[in-house]
C-alpha cells in the first residue's frame, strides 16, 4: 500500500453520494476540502468521527472548507447514516474500494486475531489547488477534527 504525503496531488475521484448524485473531487477546486475515509457507516468510531466533523462544520464553513466522507458502504446505507445523524455533507460510496486504494487507505487490518482487508481510518486536507495540505493515516475518531483544524489554522 503506497501512501500519500503533504504536497502530493490529491487523487481524482467520482463517486455516488447518499442521494444518488455523482460527486467529483474536481467540483471543489478553489476551495479547501476535508476528505475522510471511514470503515463502516453507523458503527461507534465512524459515528463519533462523522458527528465530530458535522459539529465542526460551522467553523469549517467560515473558513471556506467543505467535508466529504468516503466508505465502502452502499449509497442506501450512507443515506440511513446521514438521516440518523443529520450529517448534511456528502457521504460517498466506494464499494469497490478503488478510491481508497488510490489514497492509500485500503490495507490489512486485524480484529480479534483475524486478518482482513479494509479501510484504514484516515483524513486529508486538500487545498484550493488540489494538493494535500494535511495527511493523517490511522487517525482516531476523536483526533480527526483537532488534526484537521491544526492544518486549517
Amino acid at each position: 500500500m503506497s501512501t500519500l504525503a503533504v504536497g502530493d496531488k490529491a487523487p481524482a475521484f467520482t463517486l455516488v453520494d447518499q442521494n444518488g448524485n455523482k460527486v467529483r473531487l474536481s467540483q471543489f477546486k478553489g476551495r479547501k476540502v476535508v476528505v475522510y475515509f471511514y470503515p463502516k457507516a453507523d458503527t461507534p468510531g465512524c459515528t463519533q468521527q462523522s458527528c465530530n466533523l458535522r459539529d465542526a462544520m460551522p467553523n469549517f464553513k467560515k473558513l471556506g472548507v467543505d467535508v466529504i466522507g468516503i466508505s465502502p458502504d452502499k449509497p442506501e446505507k450512507q443515506k440511513k447514516f446521514d438521516d440518523k445523524y443529520k450529517l448534511k455533507f456528502p457521504l460517498l460510496a466506494d464499494e469497490d474500494h478503488a478510491v481508497a486504494e488510490a489514497w492509500g487507505v485500503w490495507g490489512e487490518k486485524s480484529l480479534y486475531g483475524k486478518k482482513f482487508m479494509g479501510i484504514i481510518r484516515s483524513a486529508f486536507v486538500v487545498d484550493e489547488k488540489g494538493k494535500l495540505a494535511g495527511v493523517f493515516y490511522k487517525v482516531s475518531p476523536k483526533d480527526t477534527v483537532p488534526k484537521v483544524k491544526g492544518v486549517l489554522g
